[in-house]
């Protein structure tokens, strides 16, 4: 995967939305909570990160190409060096799962507005 496809597999998923932050930051959002950010900056460290459960945390850090994420990592956030550190289905399995993460820890209201 690269930038824009990770972007358009995100964006298919119910009520995401985008927006740039921190300048060179692409958040991808469900309920105004992040999920999902990928660098828009070159020469970052990282491509991108989101959100995982404490177990896949642990278990990600550990492979070649995977950190944990600047600032985020005491939410179990991991960033990758990488596009191609996963496989694409893999990939694809854990962004559906951050947005599930995020989605349900949503307030309530918030959740009820999503329906």
């Amino acid at each position: 995967m690269d930038i824009e496809s990770v972007r358009k597999f995100c964006l298919s998923l119910p009520y995401v939305t985008e927006g740039v932050q921190w300048e060179n930051d692409l958040l991808m959002r469900i309920g105004n909570k992040m999920f999902c950010v990928l660098s828009l900056e070159p020469a970052s460290d990282h491509c991108m990160s989101f959100k995982c459960t404490p177990e896949k945390f642990a278990e990600l850090v550990e492979r070649e190409g995977i950190m944990p994420a600047p600032y985020v990592a005491r939410y179990q956030w991991v960033a990758l060096e990488r596009f191609d550190v996963l496989p694409e289905p893999e990939l694809r399995a854990l962004l559906k799962n951050a947005y599930q993460l995020v989605k349900d820890k949503l307030p309530k209201k918030i959740q009820n507005q999503l329906r």
